[in-house]
């Protein structure tokens, strides 16, 4: 490339960059003028940025871009004047033009030379009044509208555009230059995993510091330490003055006192200053720390870009008129949130105009204003970023979700009449549900809303519908505010430290024993009105079960939609920030595990992933392998019970058997197949394990083999309960393995209960 070659380029990157920021302008301008022409400061800011461009475009030699901003700039230097009044074909207009320029600025999207020529051709004819009236479409916004098409508040929905991860940390060329003239700051590029780095490494650098905390503890025992020797030492000198010591002697006693006096004072002279040094260094890391993380962190007006020209846009597509208000545009959120929320909130806002805003004439016969409000108001709490989005449009048609729900076989008609609001509100996420009967260029597939709240679980968030029938929608959307970092509760679980984010803890308490309760044989406390089951974290997460004989159980209480459960823990360690430690992508899904952190003391931490966890107590109930939590004063008696697995695909028989043994006072386990009963036993202890033979997935004679290859398995009684009676089975289940053959032909409750008595004796040990 030639040096007149890297300059054309230089200059074409920087019309391209200011092309971006001086179209922001035009458009927020523009908009404000369409709902008040008159407006002089926003007449003046479009007038600059169309001068501007006009100037950029002629230094770097675009005379396509030349003709589009001058045409635009005579058009509002006219309306300055007075000599004309914008209506909405003007601003029309003047947004194609925009547009316009904007593909000028991007050599690959660039117009044809033909559509330069009848734009200025359309400008010249609305600037002439006494040329013909100019009927002009409504212009379409260049990102939103590009994407695939969408549905409204109530139901219906479109799937999300894609959204691609940047390649870079820092806010678009746009933001930057507008944010340098504004703050004065320069801004330069970063990448996004050089910006990433620099955080995890500034973390590592707190936690380090925190390690300094037990050497100057160690220091100031070591003091104290001193301060008794040498107290010592004076006593004994006075007690040896009444007896006659050498000379040497006490030259040697003075001496040991006088280094002993020396080395206190140098100690107490290095432990002041390691004691300064360890607090500055905790206070640069610390300001290191944030710093490195409010590099990610944005405004949330950076995913605001063309949304209200969108909202404007598809409004008048639709015949009607809406305006899109904002509050909160300056909420710092984690840029990787942001990028994850914009095709969300482009989805919930098509949803709005198109459903949730009637049309003109509606509104003007319910005694609404013609124009139609959406407020979008963004916000802080608790560590979470807080959106609602609401419009005052018509609310949701409850009696046509019922229908709908009907007519789509998803409920009798008898169940559907009874359902309450909010129960018919949570079909409208249910993928493919839609009240719209037919596809149009908006919505019409039934796909949106599912879509809008999987990715914002996938943000670790929640989203939730309200409405009032003819007033309007709301959508509450809590997402975390960073990615990177997470506010936690640590809690201990058999002897190692394991972290609950709060944004799904519903609380914390210490529970006794007479509180906790048996419902259809599963433990419940009573909280907030309602039964909640209680669970065990030592068994979801494999950990030793507490040998903790305190008055009261530590129970977390975490809730993930409609799902909530307790969990009792060891221990409550208190509430930390915790950076994000993604796990080795080597290790795969860690069950009930989302990612790691490091502690104030460089111990690790791991996530809990609470969604994994309540499915994972779910399962636990489904084959009914939850372990009850021992009452203060039982435990000795719960853990002298013996343990036994029963494996058989057919529920009714494994219902059969597990209701058998427990009357007889064993505690039984079941596991629906061969390879849920070989989880089961890696582990679990069991005393016993009785299995049928033929299964899904692994028969019973697969799973006695491999108990018995096993090291810390091969020793455990095996009985085999099969409807093969003959004689060549049960010698084949005898060769695998099993101590003992039962056939189901000849079952019958003394047959089983004699034969687990003859294998591992009674209930109790």
């Amino acid at each position: 490339m030639t040096p007149e070659q890297m300059r054309d380029a230089s200059l074409l990157e920087l019309f391209s960059l200011e092309a971006e920021a001086q179209t922001q302008v035009l458009s927020a301008g523009l908009l404000a003028l369409e709902r008040n022409p008159t407006q002089a400061d926003q007449l003046e800011s479009c007038m600059r940025a169309a001068h501007s461009l006009k100037g950029a475009a002629r230094i770097v030699g675009i005379d396509s871009g030349v003709s589009v901003a001058h045409v635009m700039e005579d058009c509002l230097v006219s309306a300055q004047e007075g000599r004309l009044f914008l209506r909405p074909e003007h601003i029309d207009a003047l947004l194609q033009g925009t547009d316009l320029l904007m593909r000028i600025a991007t050599p690959a999207n660039g117009p044809q030379p033909a559509d330069i020529e009848a734009y200025v051709a359309l400008m010249g004819r609305l600037l002439d009044p006494a040329g013909p009236a100019v009927v002009i479409a409504p212009a379409p916004s260049l990102a939103p509208l590009a994407e695939p098409q969408v549905q409204a508040p109530a139901p219906a929905t479109e799937p999300l555009p894609p959204v691609e991860a940047p390649t870079e940390a820092s806010e678009p060329a746009p933001r930057k230059s507008k944010r340098t003239a504004e703050g004065g700051e320069r801004v330069l590029r970063v990448t996004a995993e050089r910006l990433n780095s620099l955080l995890d490494l500034s973390s590592k650098s707190l936690v380090e510091t925190q390690r300094l905390k037990p050497h100057l503890a160690t220091m100031q025992r070591l003091k104290r330490m001193q301060n008794n020797g040498l107290r010592a030492l004076e006593s004994l000198n006075v007690h040896l003055k009444e007896h006659a010591l050498s000379l040497e002697a006490q030259e040697a006693l003075e001496d040991a006192r006088r280094l002993l006096t020396e080395s206190q004072q140098l100690l107490a002279e290095k432990n002041a200053e390691l004691d300064e040094f360890a607090w500055q260094a905790s206070q640069r890391a610390q300001v290191l720390y944030d710093t490195a993380l409010a590099c990610r962190m944005r405004p949330f007006a950076d995913v605001l870009s063309g949304q209200a020209r969108m909202v404007r846009d598809l409004g008048r597509s639709l015949g009607k008129q809406v305006r899109l208000e904002i509050e909160g545009e300056k909420t710092q959120v984690d840029r990787d949130v942001l990028e994850k929320l914009e095709a969300p909130l482009t989805h919930l806002l098509r949803n709005a105009v198109d459903h949730g805003i009637e049309s003109p004439e509606q509104r003007l016969l319910k005694g609404k204003p013609e124009e139609g409000l959406i407020r979008l108001r963004a916000s802080h709490q608790a560590g979470l970023l807080v959106l609602e989005l609401s419009d005052d449009g018509n609310g949701v048609d409850l009696e046509k979700v019922r229908r709908s729900i009907v007519e789509r076989q998803l409920s009798p008609a008898e169940t559907a009449a009874q359902l309450s609001e909010e129960e018919l509100l949570t079909f409208l996420f249910l993928p493919g549900f839609s009240l719209r009967d037919k596809v149009t260029e908006v919505s019409g597939r039934g796909v949106g809303l599912d879509a809008v709240q999987h990715m914002v679980r996938q943000l670790r968030g929640a989203v939730v519908l309200e409405q009032t029938a003819g007033e309007g929608s709301r959508f509450h959307l809590e997402v975390p505010l960073t990615l990177s970092v997470v506010r936690s509760l640590v809690v201990e679980v058999g002897g190692e430290a394991y972290a609950f984010p709060l944004a799904h803890i519903e609380r914390m308490c210490d529970l006794a024993p007479q509180d906790i309760v048996q419902l259809e044989g599963r433990q419940h406390f009573w909280h907030e009105g309602r039964h909640v089951g209680l669970v065990a974290a030592s068994q979801l997460l494999q950990r030793p079960a507490s040998q903790n004989s305190g008055e009261t159980l530590k129970v977390v209480v975490i809730r993930e939609r409609d799902a909530i459960y307790g969990v009792a823990v060891e221990r409550f360690i208190g509430e930390r920030t915790l950076v994000v430690l993604p796990l080795d992508e080597r290790l795969g899904k860690v069950q009930d595990i989302s990612a790691g952190a490091l502690l104030d003391d460089g111990s690790v931490v791991l996530i809990v992933d609470v969604e994994d966890m309540l499915r994972s107590v779910d399962k636990l109930l489904d084959t009914g392998r939850l372990e009850r939590i021992a009452r203060h004063g039982n435990q000795a008696a719960e853990a002298a019970r013996k343990r036994i697995l029963v494996v058989d695909d057919s529920l009714t028989v494994r219902e059969l058997q597990r209701k058998l043994l427990l009357n007889r006072g064993y505690d039984v386990a079941v596991a629906v197949d061969g390879m849920d009963g070989w989880n089961a036993l890696r582990s679990e202890d069991f005393d016993l394990l009785i299995t049928d033979i033929d299964m899904p997935r692994m028969d019973g004679i697969e799973l006695v083999s491999l108990l018995r290859r096993d090291n810390r398995l091969q020793s455990l009684p095996v009985m085999v309960v099969s409807y093969k009676d003959r004689e060549e089975d049960r010698r084949r289940g005898l060769d695998a393995g099993a101590d003992y053959y039962l056939a189901k032909a000849s079952f019958h409750d003394d047959a089983l209960l004699d034969a687990v008595v003859e294998l591992i004796g009674g209930a109790r040990a």
